[in-house]
């Protein structure tokens, strides 16, 4: 028996997390993370997460296996998650909140309780796997989860586990219904929890508004006003002013305000810069073929890696679109092992174009 810390979000996997747990014959102590974000009262089947009905979930599990449940209140942390994605925004990039949440937020004070409680280890709800202190794809594809959690400190890793990461959600549901979990039908978690709504720039305008300015095409003739830098990400096509032929987001400029649009070829590119990275490991040799996955739905595309542990260039096989300033772009070996990941950088989408 292993006394392990569960963090228990209120939804059906955190819930059968802790429910196999128990099983295998640990000793589980549960705990919510609040994040002080007002529930969204629109009644909307899509739920964010980490809510108070959430936390009221969470608890009816917890009583329900018969464990410890503690929920703690990080309000002040998070809103430092939040301004940090407004801000992110305002420079003309695109933030990952979650990724953020994972790497500075989440899996640091859970060590820091389960050091406090005396608990050997950490599990959560996410759908990957562990393997002798290193992470791995889940069986569940479509579930992967591991692009969220490449910024765990690598220190943090041999105390994790993912009860979860042999599983399929379908899977998961069905053993929530056998324990008789009331989370078992619980709509998933869709929307970022600080945007209950879904459109982040409502968040934007309440928190100082947005930046208006031109549309520009690539050879910088101005195609008209827009409403905001804030409101655009780099291959976004919606929204957009009507030239006559397809157009998309290519490149933005927040110093001037310029949203820069052109043909979908244009967001080809076959390399970009990547920053503050973190290493699971070693970092791989420039000769080293390895995989990176650049948006939380990307197939992962073959590449190298040339530069330190801090930053560098990846330099792709085959030109990929949409390489977003802002998001995270995670590597992996062809076993699915993450080897790290790391910010990409503003220079991303002015990479060789093919």
């Amino acid at each position: 028996m292993t006394k392990i810390l569960c963090a228990l979000s209120g939804g059906v996997d955190s819930s059968v997390a802790a429910q196999l747990l128990q099983e295998q014959g640990h000793e589980v102590i549960g705990v919510f993370m609040r994040n002080g974000v007002a529930e969204n009262g629109g009644g909307s089947k899509k739920k964010s997460c980490c809510s108070a009905s959430d936390a009221r979930d969470a608890s009816r599990v917890a009583d329900a296996l018969g464990i410890p449940f503690f929920a703690l209140d990080f309000e002040d942390e998070f809103a430092e998650i939040i301004e940090q994605f407004v801000q992110e925004y305002r420079r003309g990039r695109t933030p990952s909140p979650c990724v953020h949440c994972n790497q500075d937020l989440k899996f640091g004070h859970l060590v820091t309780l389960a050091r406090k409680l005396g608990a050997e280890g950490i599990a959560t709800g996410h759908y990957a796997r562990m393997r002798e202190g290193r992470m791995f794809r889940p069986r569940d594809r479509e579930k992967d989860q591991t692009y969220f959690l490449f910024g765990v400190d690598p220190e943090v890793l041999n105390m994790l586990s993912f009860p979860l990461g042999d599983l399929t959600k379908a899977e998961v549901r069905e053993l929530a219904e056998k324990g008789g979990l009331s989370t078992a039908q619980k709509p998933e978690s869709m929307e970022i929890c600080f945007v209950p709504g879904g459109d982040y720039r409502k968040l934007l305008v309440e928190r100082g508004g947005l930046s208006p300015g031109r549309f520009v095409d690539l050879e910088g003739r101005d195609l008209g006003p827009h409403l905001g830098v804030e409101a655009f990400t780099v291959g976004q096509r919606r929204g957009l002013p009507a030239l006559g032929t397809p157009h998309y987001v290519i490149r933005i400029h927040p110093e001037t305000r310029e949203v820069v649009l052109g043909p979908r070829e244009a967001l080809r590119v076959l390399g970009f810069e990547v920053e503050g990275l973190v290493w699971h490991g070693s970092r791989p040799q420039a000769s080293e073929r390895i995989l990176v996955q650049i948006r939380a739905r990307h197939k992962a595309a073959w590449c190298r890696f040339v530069g330190s542990r801090g930053g560098g260039f990846v330099e792709l096989e085959e030109a990929q679109e949409a390489v977003t300033p802002g998001q995270a772009a995670v590597f992996y070996n062809k076993e699915g092992m993450v080897l790290g990941g790391g910010w990409i950088g503003l220079g991303a989408s002015l990479g060789n174009s093919a």
